[in-house]
């Protein structure tokens, strides 16, 4: 029996690769607008990073998010990302 291939992305926080399906996808649509991608479904480029807000919080230190995306990314949408994953590991759990 053949074992299926396991998608790995590498975290932008911590930098290590994880299988996919761990990891929240952080996404850049046309319009600039950066958003949480639970599903992964959402057009645009993504990055990953840990279900972890220490791991945004390396992420936002390192500007990690900032050379992903080519662009400044303000404080706000760091609070806003941080708050939509506190939320989803309470839906999720």
């Amino acid at each position: 029996m053949v074992q299926k291939k396991i998608p790995m992305r590498r975290c932008v926080g911590c930098m290590e690769s994880k299988p996919k399906k761990q990891l929240v996808r952080v996404v850049k649509n046309a319009a600039g607008e950066i958003s949480m991608d639970l599903v992964g479904k959402k057009p645009g480029r993504g990055a990953y990073v840990c279900p972890d807000a220490a791991c945004l919080a390396k992420a936002q230190k390192k500007k990690a998010l900032e050379r992903a995306f080519e662009t400044a990314i303000p404080d706000e949408v760091y609070a806003a990302l941080t708050a939509q994953l506190a939320a989803s590991q309470e839906g999720g759990n």
